[in-house]
């Protein structure tokens, strides 16, 4: 998979997404999954991969741009495209991150309802120390 870290030298920031896309390969689509984006390529994972070298025409919502495989690895491969993406069609595939929610632990209000004579005797029982209730 993309063995991407801030050591290598990459020509352009890249997106982690998991989204849906796909691949038009000598006129046979492909579905894949787009794992990560940038202006120049893309890592796509899938279960039937072109070879290293194929030509494609990569597809995702109104985005469509004609690339090569580069690399093949398994179910990972990366995608070149033939012309750099500019930041408004990136950001178009990009979705917003969402807002966090923040949980807020409230305790449940009490019932408000009269203590039968039951619980007046369990509240006695607690109250009174051992040593008493022996006796």
């Amino acid at each position: 998979m993309d063995e991407s870290s801030t050591t290598q030298n990459r020509r352009s920031n890249r997106s982690p997404v998991l989204l849906s896309a796909k691949i038009d390969v000598g006129g046979a689509e492909v579905a894949v999954i787009l794992r990560n984006l940038s202006a120049e390529g893309a890592l796509i994972e899938g279960s039937t991969l072109p070879a290293e070298g194929a030509p494609t025409l990569f597809r995702r919502n109104e985005l469509c741009v004609t690339g090569q495989i580069v690399w093949v690895e398994g179910r990972y491969a990366g995608l070149r495209f033939d012309r750099h993406l500019n930041r408004e069609e990136l950001l178009r595939q990009v979705p917003q991150p969402r807002q966090r929610f923040e949980p807020q632990y409230r305790r449940p209000g009490l019932a408000c309802r009269p203590l039968t004579e039951a619980d007046r005797q369990m509240i006695e029982m607690w109250k009174t120390p051992l040593e008493l209730r022996r006796s």
